[in-house]
């Protein structure tokens, strides 16, 4: 009894290792965390305007547009580094004409995301805040930055853990921009 007793962190020790070594070597992409509102309706939202006395803020409503075009809505933050690292990439995404590209601010100070904005260029066509986290606890959001791809009905149809990088826009955003402006049509 004593020498099973001597062993048992031993084996425990061991049976950690392995469910560890299994989860590593399944293949699974750790950025890629399913989001159960996919192929859903996105939720319904009214979002204040970043710059106050603007009566333009973000609302889901805004998400149902033309049949060549998708939305894409990026959760950001001035004090997030990867929102940093990714805005290149925003600016980029917003020249495509088949995306609109809307920000959704999460627990900013007003102040600081006018001055990201405005160091790095502001690529939303529109900008809502979230200054609770509530829109975003409703959408699932884990963490900035996060993107959701919206189709013209308002459904969301893929979303982005993490910064959107070259290597998302090529591989993933493009292909899928296209096949759903194509399938409206």
């Amino acid at each position: 009894m004593k020498k099973l007793a001597a062993l048992l962190p031993l084996i425990l020790a061991a049976a950690l290792i392995a469910i560890f070594t299994a989860a590593l070597m399944s293949g699974r992409d750790a950025q890629n965390i399913p989001s159960a509102l996919l192929n859903r309706p996105a939720p319904n939202f009214t979002a204040p305007p970043l710059i106050d006395g603007s009566p333009i803020g973000l609302r889901s409503s805004d998400f149902k547009g033309a049949p060549n075009q998708v939305t894409l809505m990026n959760v950001w933050a001035s004090w997030c580094t990867p929102c940093r690292a990714e805005h290149p990439y925003m600016l980029q995404l917003a020249e495509n004409p088949a995306v609109q590209l809307v920000g959704l601010n999460y627990k900013d100070k007003p102040d600081a995301a006018m001055k990201f904005l405005k160091d790095l260029g502001n690529p939303y066509a529109k900008i809502g805040t979230d200054n609770d986290g509530t829109i975003a606890i409703n959408y699932g959001v884990y963490g900035v930055p996060e993107t959701y791809v919206i189709d013209h009905t308002g459904t969301i149809r893929y979303k982005i853990t993490g910064p959107v990088t070259s290597q998302i826009i090529e591989t993933e955003l493009t292909p899928l921009i296209r096949a759903l402006t194509q399938e409206a049509r």
